[in-house]
């Protein structure tokens, strides 16, 4: 193995999910919620197309009511998981370390000022580079920018569909759990 990609809500951090907070504060389901914010250009907002200004305007168009503030970022309360902090940490002492994550301009900013990407050895986020996961494309993205082959590869998040693609272009992916469970896997492919 040669490089590590990590995903950030659920493996690094909990506290990242924040579509129920939202909808609930909004009077919404879930799926209403999810709904508006597809047709507001949520996507367009992962990839950086338009930002949280952009979105929540769109929203308001089709939720009938003005939103004025940012609450992606208001109810966003990511805490870091120390045990896979610790991990990474270890793998860092041997291997390249990056984190693979779908995110937002908001949510980047907040996980950047707390530090949370401290750890890694380089953040590709998919507001930045304007692809996410689960699509090849940014997984090739990455390797490319590492000089890293897919077999040379590994890669850790909390989501079937993006495990699914990498191991679609050979990245040895496993799906989180816990990093207890990580920790067993790697040593169970004798990586240390």
């Amino acid at each position: 193995m040669k490089l590590f990609i990590f995903d950030v809500g659920g493996v690094l951090c909990d506290g990242t999910s924040v579509v129920l907070p939202i909808a609930g504060h909004l009077g919404l389901s879930e799926r209403e919620f999810l709904t508006l914010a597809q047709k507001a250009g949520l996507r367009e907002l992962q990839i950086g197309k338009i930002s949280a200004k952009d979105f929540w305007k769109n929203f308001s168009k089709f939720f009938g009511r003005t939103i004025e503030r940012d609450l992606w970022a208001e109810f966003f309360k990511p805490v870091l998981k120390p045990d896979t902090v610790r991990l990474i940490e270890e793998l860092k002492t041997k291997y390249r370390v990056v984190a693979g994550t779908n995110t937002i301009e908001s949510h980047y900013l907040i996980h950047s000022q707390q530090g949370h990407y401290d750890v890694f050895d380089r953040v590709y986020a998919s507001h930045q580079i304007g692809l996410m996961k689960p699509q090849k494309e940014f997984f090739l993205y990455i390797l490319e920018s590492e000089s890293a082959k897919p077999e040379e590869t590994f890669f850790v998040d909390d989501t079937i569909e993006n495990v699914a693609a990498a191991r679609e272009i050979n990245i040895r992916s496993l799906l989180f759990t816990s990093a207890e469970k990580l920790k067993q896997e790697l040593a169970s492919l004798g990586i240390d």
